[in-house]
């Protein structure tokens, strides 16, 4: 039996107040679907569990020119909401993998990026994105680009007095045609053995624009594979060169997948080779929707 003390406040002011008057003690959680796992199964036992559950103003979607997301909306809400659907479609992919319902009806967004899990479903669709977090503590805000968040596993550049209030996303990512691919052993309730984020902006002619690749479970951290990225800007759009691609992706100089208890990590590197052609395939074809034209490769 865990015993802690639970506080569950109604705003930033009091939560702020508890980390103050508990400091380093204190557990912060938002849905609590994976700390609390965590806490029994490792045996942790905080003395202090901070939830931010009732925090109803840190739970929304709008878009006023760049889009904004509140860090304690729920999977749930961002699978259902049109804009996320049409137009940040890999993120509404990854946020509907979560879980099953139940649990995306809970998990957050902020606490799925807080976790820091190299497997996070939301981690390279919102590295695809340009994704910025924002850090408040009780005396101040920063903003950090999501690429610069993870430092290793469970490890982000969070301080323990700072909250996650908000993910803003640039207005012009919403010009790209992006995808999500989890690749897992079965369709729900399992950990993605490697997961895969495409974004692409196409010239009307089929000449990529601009190109951008995130992987997960393909390294210590959540990564951006900028070598295949660059690979990709300025050349037409063809099979051969999105299977040259995804070599370019799955070599050591861009990913280290790790041997682990769901598979070995040869495993994952030849998922990331197969991956990239098919997810960034499913991009295109969002992105000539957003250019209102449909030609085939």
């Amino acid at each position: 039996m865990i015993d802690y003390a639970y506080f569950k406040p109604k705003d930033l002011a009091e939560a702020f107040n508890l980390l103050d008057q508990h400091g380093r003690k204190a557990e912060i959680i938002a849905g609590g679907t994976d700390v609390m796992v965590v806490i029994k199964q490792s045996n942790r036992s905080p003395e202090i569990i901070v939830s931010l559950r009732g925090i109803e103003t840190l739970r929304y979607i709008h878009k006023n020119k760049n889009y904004h997301i509140g860090a304690l909306t729920t999977h749930r809400m961002i699978e259902k909401s049109a804009l996320m659907k049409n137009e940040l479609t890999a993120l509404n992919q990854g946020s509907s993998q979560v879980g099953s319902v139940q649990v995306r009806n809970v998990a957050t967004i902020g606490g799925n990026i807080c976790n820091a899990a190299p497997s996070a479903d939301t981690a390279s669709p919102l590295m695809i994105l340009d994704a910025v977090l924002v850090l408040k503590n009780r005396n101040s805000e920063r903003q950090v680009a999501i690429e610069d968040f993870f430092v290793g596993p469970s490890e982000t550049v969070k301080t323990w007095d700072e909250i996650l209030t908000e993910i803003i996303i640039p207005e012009q990512m919403g010009a790209y045609g992006t995808a999500y691919c989890k690749h897992a052993r079965r369709k729900a309730m399992n950990l993605p053995i490697v997961g895969v984020a495409v974004g692409l902006s196409l010239e009307r002619d089929e000449t990529i624009r601009d190109a951008r690749i995130a992987l997960t479970v393909a390294a210590p951290t959540p990564i951006r594979v900028r070598p295949a990225e660059d690979f990709l800007r300025g050349k037409p759009l063809t099979d051969d060169l999105l299977k040259e691609a995804g070599l370019i992706a799955s070599s050591p100089d861009c990913c280290s997948p790790r041997d682990s208890l769901r598979c070995e990590g040869w495993y994952r590197e030849d998922m990331v080779r197969v991956l990239i052609p098919r997810v960034a395939k499913e991009a295109a074809i969002n992105a000539r929707k957003k250019n209102n034209h449909i030609p085939h490769i």
